[in-house]
Protein backbone atom coordinates (compact mmCIF):
# COMPACT_ATOMS: atom_id res chain seq x y z
CA UNK A 1 0.00 0.00 0.00
CA UNK A 2 1.62 3.32 -0.85
CA UNK A 3 1.29 6.84 0.94
CA UNK A 4 -0.97 9.32 -0.74
CA UNK A 5 -0.04 12.70 -1.86
CA UNK A 6 -2.31 14.38 0.52
CA UNK A 7 -0.22 12.37 3.46
CA UNK A 8 2.88 13.04 1.91
CA UNK A 9 2.15 16.69 1.85
CA UNK A 10 1.19 17.04 5.30
CA UNK A 11 4.82 15.22 6.05
CA UNK A 12 6.23 18.30 4.72
CA UNK A 13 4.10 20.69 5.69
CA UNK A 14 4.24 19.48 9.31
CA UNK A 15 7.91 19.07 9.40
CA UNK A 16 8.26 23.10 8.35
CA UNK A 17 5.51 24.33 10.43
CA UNK A 18 7.26 22.40 13.30
CA UNK A 19 10.79 24.38 12.48
CA UNK A 20 9.37 27.84 11.80
CA UNK A 21 5.15 28.54 12.17
CA UNK A 22 5.81 31.28 8.98
CA UNK A 23 7.73 28.39 6.73
CA UNK A 24 4.21 28.29 4.84
CA UNK A 25 1.96 31.05 2.99
CA UNK A 26 0.43 28.86 1.32
CA UNK A 27 0.06 25.07 0.40
CA UNK A 28 -1.52 24.55 -3.14
CA UNK A 29 -2.78 20.58 -4.07
CA UNK A 30 -3.23 19.81 -7.89
CA UNK A 31 -3.27 16.66 -9.80
CA UNK A 32 -1.69 15.02 -7.46
CA UNK A 33 1.32 17.28 -7.19
CA UNK A 34 1.93 19.12 -4.21
CA UNK A 35 3.34 23.05 -4.07
CA UNK A 36 4.23 24.47 -0.73
CA UNK A 37 4.47 28.78 -1.03
CA UNK A 38 7.14 29.47 1.13
CA UNK A 39 8.21 33.70 1.87
CA UNK A 40 11.46 34.89 -0.02
CA UNK A 41 12.81 35.81 3.37
CA UNK A 42 12.76 31.87 4.14
CA UNK A 43 13.69 30.23 1.12
CA UNK A 44 17.27 29.30 1.76
CA UNK A 45 16.49 28.47 5.40
CA UNK A 46 13.44 25.85 4.39
CA UNK A 47 14.83 24.58 1.58
CA UNK A 48 17.90 23.27 3.74
CA UNK A 49 15.29 22.02 6.01
CA UNK A 50 13.94 20.32 3.05
CA UNK A 51 17.07 18.63 2.53
CA UNK A 52 18.75 18.20 5.77
CA UNK A 53 15.62 17.23 7.79
CA UNK A 54 15.84 13.54 8.41
CA UNK A 55 12.02 13.16 7.64
CA UNK A 56 12.04 14.63 4.44
CA UNK A 57 15.71 14.20 2.99
CA UNK A 58 14.64 16.19 -0.50
CA UNK A 59 18.23 15.44 -2.28
CA UNK A 60 17.32 16.01 -5.21
CA UNK A 61 16.93 19.60 -6.74
CA UNK A 62 15.29 18.47 -10.59
CA UNK A 63 14.37 21.81 -12.15
CA UNK A 64 13.91 25.42 -11.09
CA UNK A 65 11.44 27.54 -13.39
CA UNK A 66 10.13 30.95 -13.01
CA UNK A 67 6.95 32.24 -14.42
CA UNK A 68 6.04 35.87 -15.20
CA UNK A 69 2.94 36.90 -14.04
CA UNK A 70 2.79 40.18 -15.56
CA UNK A 71 0.69 42.38 -14.88
CA UNK A 72 -0.52 40.52 -11.61
CA UNK A 73 1.37 40.77 -8.84
CA UNK A 74 3.22 39.59 -7.06
CA UNK A 75 5.00 39.34 -11.13
CA UNK A 76 7.38 36.13 -10.73
CA UNK A 77 6.87 33.13 -9.31
CA UNK A 78 9.95 31.03 -8.95
CA UNK A 79 9.60 26.76 -8.85
CA UNK A 80 12.06 24.40 -7.23
CA UNK A 81 11.24 21.02 -8.28
CA UNK A 82 12.46 18.29 -5.42
CA UNK A 83 12.83 14.85 -4.80
CA UNK A 84 13.35 12.86 -2.27
CA UNK A 85 14.97 9.27 -3.59
CA UNK A 86 15.05 7.57 -0.20
CA UNK A 87 11.24 8.72 0.80
CA UNK A 88 10.31 8.32 -2.92
CA UNK A 89 8.46 11.45 -2.98
CA UNK A 90 8.12 14.92 -4.63
CA UNK A 91 7.42 17.94 -3.93
CA UNK A 92 7.71 21.75 -5.30
CA UNK A 93 8.54 25.01 -3.45
CA UNK A 94 7.45 28.12 -4.82
CA UNK A 95 7.99 32.09 -3.65
CA UNK A 96 6.32 34.63 -4.97
CA UNK A 97 8.49 37.80 -6.16
CA UNK A 98 7.65 41.71 -7.22
CA UNK A 99 8.60 42.70 -10.27
CA UNK A 100 9.99 46.15 -8.20
CA UNK A 101 12.64 43.97 -6.27
CA UNK A 102 13.37 41.03 -7.85
CA UNK A 103 15.83 39.30 -5.72
CA UNK A 104 15.92 35.81 -3.97
CA UNK A 105 18.76 33.85 -1.66
CA UNK A 106 20.25 31.41 -4.11
CA UNK A 107 20.10 27.60 -3.30
CA UNK A 108 23.48 26.70 -4.57
CA UNK A 109 24.43 26.41 -0.85
CA UNK A 110 21.69 24.21 -0.26
CA UNK A 111 22.02 22.24 -3.90
CA UNK A 112 25.00 23.06 -6.01
CA UNK A 113 23.57 22.24 -9.30
CA UNK A 114 20.74 25.06 -8.78
CA UNK A 115 24.04 27.14 -10.17
CA UNK A 116 23.15 26.75 -13.96
CA UNK A 117 19.54 26.98 -12.87
CA UNK A 118 19.11 30.12 -11.56
CA UNK A 119 21.85 31.51 -14.31
CA UNK A 120 19.02 30.38 -16.53
CA UNK A 121 16.85 31.95 -14.98
CA UNK A 122 18.86 35.38 -14.32
CA UNK A 123 19.65 35.58 -17.92
CA UNK A 124 15.88 34.70 -19.33
CA UNK A 125 13.84 36.83 -16.16
CA UNK A 126 16.13 39.02 -14.46
CA UNK A 127 15.68 37.84 -10.85
CA UNK A 128 19.16 38.21 -9.18
CA UNK A 129 20.00 35.36 -6.52
CA UNK A 130 22.43 36.91 -3.41
CA UNK A 131 24.80 34.54 -2.68
CA UNK A 132 24.94 33.05 -6.16
CA UNK A 133 29.08 31.99 -6.80
CA UNK A 134 28.95 33.07 -10.37
CA UNK A 135 25.57 35.23 -11.54
CA UNK A 136 26.13 36.03 -15.61
CA UNK A 137 24.29 35.06 -18.38
CA UNK A 138 24.46 31.70 -19.62
CA UNK A 139 22.49 31.59 -23.20
CA UNK A 140 22.99 35.19 -24.48
CA UNK A 141 25.40 36.93 -25.54
CA UNK A 142 26.73 39.59 -22.38
CA UNK A 143 26.03 42.43 -24.42
CA UNK A 144 22.22 41.33 -24.80
CA UNK A 145 19.66 44.27 -23.03
CA UNK A 146 16.72 42.70 -21.52
CA UNK A 147 15.45 39.68 -20.55
CA UNK A 148 13.66 37.41 -23.53
CA UNK A 149 11.41 35.50 -21.52
CA UNK A 150 9.40 38.57 -19.30
CA UNK A 151 5.79 39.26 -20.73
CA UNK A 152 6.74 42.94 -21.46
CA UNK A 153 9.62 42.10 -23.63
CA UNK A 154 8.68 43.31 -27.09
CA UNK A 155 8.45 40.69 -29.98
CA UNK A 156 11.05 41.96 -31.85
CA UNK A 157 13.72 42.86 -29.46
CA UNK A 158 15.34 45.64 -28.33
CA UNK A 159 16.69 46.64 -32.18
CA UNK A 160 16.07 48.54 -35.15
CA UNK A 161 13.71 47.26 -37.54
CA UNK A 162 14.31 48.74 -40.81
CA UNK A 163 10.78 49.75 -42.52
CA UNK A 164 9.25 47.47 -44.82
CA UNK A 165 7.01 49.59 -46.37
CA UNK A 166 8.63 50.76 -49.56
CA UNK A 167 9.52 47.39 -50.28
CA UNK A 168 5.73 46.54 -50.41
CA UNK A 169 4.83 49.51 -52.09
CA UNK A 170 7.01 48.89 -55.46
CA UNK A 171 6.29 44.71 -55.61
CA UNK A 172 2.47 45.30 -55.23
CA UNK A 173 2.60 48.01 -58.92
CA UNK A 174 4.13 45.56 -60.93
Amino acid sequence: MTESSNQKASVVAECLRSWNPQAISEIIEFRGETTIVVPRELLRPAAGRCRADAKLQFNLLTDATCVDRYPVGPRFELNYHLVSIPRRDKVRLQVRVSGDDPVVDSLVPVWPGANWLEREIFDLFGIRFSGHPDLRRILLPDDWEGYPLRRDYPVEGFRDVPSTGELFRKSSTL
